[in-house]
C-alpha cells in the first residue's frame, strides 16, 4: 500500500508542474544512487530505492499524476496500484529505464510459472443527482483484454511447435557484468518464457488476447456521491495462463442538481419569497427528492431562516435511515412597483413610523393599523410571483 504521508514530487525532488523528462532524469539519478547493488546491505538504501520507484510509477503516468493531484493517495489506489513490493516488480516494470542507466536490463528471473494475473481497470461514471441520490441501476460497455479463443491465450497458431530461446538457452535469464555491477536480467528476447513458437496466433498476432467490449449491469446504492468507488471483482482484464482477472473499479462523478444542494446526508433548497409573505405567513408546496410537500411559513419569518423537515433528505446506503431537507428562506424584494403598491408601501411606511411614537389616545375603535396595511398589501403584491 502506497505511504499515505509520502510526497512524490517531494521524493523525486522535482516541482509540482515538472515536465515528465525532468520526472524521468530526476528518477534517473535517484536509481542510479540508490541502486542495491551500489549499497550492498543498506536498508535506507533500499527503501529510498523503491520510494522513488513509487513516485515514478505515479507521476510518469499521466492519469495516475491526475488523480494523485486531485485526490492523493486515495486517488491513485483507485487504479489498483498498491505499490512495489520488491526489487524483481520494480526492475521488470522500468526495464527500459536500467537498459539506459546500464546498457542492459536491472534484474530479472526467468518465469517458473507462467501464470498472470489480469489487471484492474478504471471506469468513470457520470450520474444525474437523483439516481445518485435514490439508487438506480445502468449499464455500462467496458472494453477489456480477453484471453483469445482461438489459441487459448498461447499466443501459438493451433499445432505450432515450441523452439527453445537461442538467446537465453531455454533458462529465461541472462545474467551479465558490467563494471561493479553483475545483473541477472530477464531475457529480453522470450520475456523469460524460455522458449518460442513458430507460428503466431492469426487471431491476436501472438498476442494471447484480443480486445472486447462486455456489457455490465451497475447496481448503484442510495446516498452516493461523486468520488465513491464501486467495485466489481473479477470484471477486470483477464489473467494468462489460468491466472485469476482483475477488477473493475467504477469511480461515480454526480452531476449538481438545480434546486437541491447536498450536505452530507442533508439537502439544502432554497425559497423565494415576498417581504409580505415572511410578515403575514403563508404555506407554499415546495420539491422534495420523491415528490412535493406542503410547508408553514411563519408570520414574521426573517431572512435566511431553516425550516427543517425530517427525513426528507438523502438516503443512506444501507438501512431505512434518511437525511433532513432545509428549507432556507430567502426574502425577495420587488424592483418595479405599480402605484396602487407603491402608495400602499408609502402608507405602510408612515404607520411604522407612527407606531414608534406613544400614542396616549388611541382606542380600541382606532383603524386596524400596521397590520392591517400588511394585508391590504398582501392582496395587492399576491401576483410578484405568479408572474
Amino acid at each position: 500500500m502506497p505511504n499515505q504521508n509520502k510526497d512524490y514530487y517531494r521524493i523525486l525532488g522535482v516541482a509540482r508542474d515538472a515536465t515528465p523528462d525532468e520526472i524521468k532524469k530526476a528518477y534517473r539519478r535517484l536509481a542510479l544512487k540508490y541502486h542495491p547493488d551500489r549499497n550492498p546491505g543498506s536498508k535506507e538504501a533500499e527503501e529510498k530505492f523503491k520510494e522513488a520507484a513509487e513516485a515514478y510509477e505515479v507521476l510518469h503516468d499521466p492519469e495516475k499524476r491526475r488523480l494523485y493531484d486531485l485526490y492523493g493517495h486515495e486517488g491513485v489506489s483507485s487504479t489498483g496500484f498498491t505499490g512495489f513490493h520488491d526489487f524483481t516488480d520494480i526492475f521488470r516494470t522500468f526495464s527500459d529505464i536500467f537498459e539506459d542507466l546500464f546498457g542492459f536490463g536491472g534484474f530479472g528471473t526467468a518465469r517458473e510459472t507462467r501464470v498472470q494475473a489480469g489487471s484492474d481497470l478504471r471506469y468513470d461514471l457520470v450520474l444525474d443527482f437523483l439516481d445518485a441520490t435514490l439508487g438506480t441501476e445502468v449499464t455500462i460497455e467496458v472494453p477489456r483484454l480477453i484471453n483469445c479463443r482461438t489459441c487459448g491465450g498461447t499466443g501459438a497458431k493451433p499445432g505450432a511447435r515450441k523452439i527453445r530461446c537461442p538467446q537465453c538457452g531455454g533458462r529465461g535469464v541472462v545474467t551479465r557484468t558490467h563494471g561493479i555491477f553483475q545483473i541477472t536480467t530477464t531475457c529480453s528476447r522470450c520475456g523469460g518464457l524460455r522458449e518460442f513458437i513458430s507460428e503466431s496466433c492469426p487471431t491476436c498476432q501472438g498476442q494471447g488476447q484480443v480486445r472486447e467490449k462486455k456489457k455490465l449491469k451497475v447496481k448503484i446504492p442510495p446516498g452516493m456521491e461523486s468520488g465513491t468507488h464501486l467495485i466489481m471483482a473479477g470484471e477486470g482484464n483477464e489473467g494468462r495462463f489460468g491466472g485469476p482477472p482483475g477488477d473493475l473499479y467504477i469511480i461515480l462523478q454526480v452531476r449538481p442538481h438545480e434546486l437541491f444542494r447536498r450536505e452530507g446526508f442533508d439537502l439544502r433548497l432554497e425559497v423565494p419569497i415576498s417581504f409580505v409573505q415572511a410578515a403575514l405567513g403563508t404555506r407554499l408546496t415546495i420539491p422534495t427528492l420523491t415528490g412535493s410537500q406542503e410547508i408553514t411559513i411563519p408570520p414574521g419569518t426573517q431572512p435566511g431562516e431553516i425550516i427543517r423537515l425530517k427525513n426528507e433528505g438523502v438516503p443512506y446506503p444501507k438501512g431505512s435511515r434518511r437525511g433532513d431537507l432545509l428549507v432556507q428562506v430567502k426574502v425577495t424584494i420587488p424592483t418595479r412597483l405599480t402605484p396602487r403598491q407603491e402608495e400602499l408601501l408609502r402608507e405602510l411606511a408612515k404607520e411604522e413610523s407612527n407606531s414608534q411614537k406613544p400614542n396616549l389616545t388611541a382606542a380600541p375603535s382606532d383603524p386596524p393599523g400596521e397590520e392591517g396595511l400588511l394585508k391590504k398589501l398582501w392582496k395587492t403584491v399576491t401576483h410578484w410571483h405568479s408572474d
